[in-house]
């Protein structure tokens, strides 16, 4: 799943006159960039000053802010500041604000030295000893959000942000065992038409999922807009592994057991107690 990768942030002081963007043609995005938006990252072009071309991702609610050196051979990552220690950045993503783009008025809240990591691909080499483990390691490793306390037993669950067996399942376990710390759920936004897909890519890239998620099941329309220029690489990811493992209904929860196998339901649990003692969890 997701994992925070520790990165270096990179302050550039540079000496130029006020800003102003150098061009407005958008070049070939850099691999690296590229597979962040591979992973479900909302990706942007920030423009060129001072000779760099300026990129901005956007992952979790958490940005990340990418300059690429002349001639494309290597970039760094960072807050970019004038020669007066003017933080260029800012600059940057308020013209990005003011063409019209609103990605990071609706998604990214956090202030822009708040630079945090991505999550990781997934991608594992490791033989596993069955089939039930590499089904437990690829969710491991898809786009999930959690509801509920970290460190918590864990419940893994595809979710559709309008099917109401996921909302009556998340509905079963939120204030006996979810609010009060009990156990953890891991949910895995997936969606089976262009709406609900919209609506998984925004919870993915979100910085509060859990309390829109709440507010979405309360009824706030509001809360999961589906917007048509999120980009929906992180959802494909989940749905591709739905796929792969022949499911085709939610929720469908997936949970390592007390006695460490890993186990898997379809559809709405019956019974939630029995489920919670299978998991270790306190009742």
């Amino acid at each position: 799943m997701i994992r925070l990768l520790t990165v270096f942030v990179t302050l550039l002081t540079l000496s130029a006159p006020a800003i102003a963007a150098e061009s407005t043609a958008l070049p070939e995005m850099p691999p690296p960039i590229r597979s962040l938006s591979d992973e479900g990252a909302q990706i942007r072009y920030l423009g060129r000053d001072y000779g760099l071309d300026s990129w901005l991702a956007i992952k979790n609610g958490q940005e990340q802010y990418f300059y690429v050196l002349p001639g494309g051979e290597a970039f760094v990552m960072g807050v970019l500041f004038d020669k007066d220690g003017k933080a260029i950045t800012v600059e940057q993503v308020r013209r990005l604000q003011q063409e019209g783009d609103n990605m990071l008025d609706t998604l990214a809240a956090g202030e822009l030295d708040s630079l945090a990591g991505v999550r990781k691909s997934g991608k594992n080499t490791v033989k596993f000893s069955s089939p039930a483990e590499q089904l437990y390691n690829d969710i491991e490793n898809a786009n999930w959000v959690p509801l509920g306390k970290v460190g918590a037993p864990v419940i893994y669950s595809f979710i559709d942000p309008q099917c109401p067996h996921c909302h009556s399942f998340i509905n079963d376990l939120k204030d006996s065992y979810i609010d009060k710390g009990r156990v953890q759920v891991r949910i895995v936004p997936v969606g089976f038409r262009d709406e609900t897909k919209a609506q998984a890519a925004y919870l993915i890239a979100a910085p509060d999922p859990q309390g829109l998620w709440f507010r979405h099941m309360e009824g706030d329309k509001t809360a999961l807009p589906a917007k048509a220029e999120i980009n929906q690489q992180g959802v494909q990811r989940n749905l591709a592994i739905m796929q792969t493992w022949k499911f085709d209904v939610t929720p469908l929860i997936v949970y390592r057991a007390k006695d460490g196998t890993v186990k898997l339901v379809r559809g709405r649990p019956k019974d939630i107690p029995a489920l919670i003692a299978d998991l270790g969890a306190r009742g």
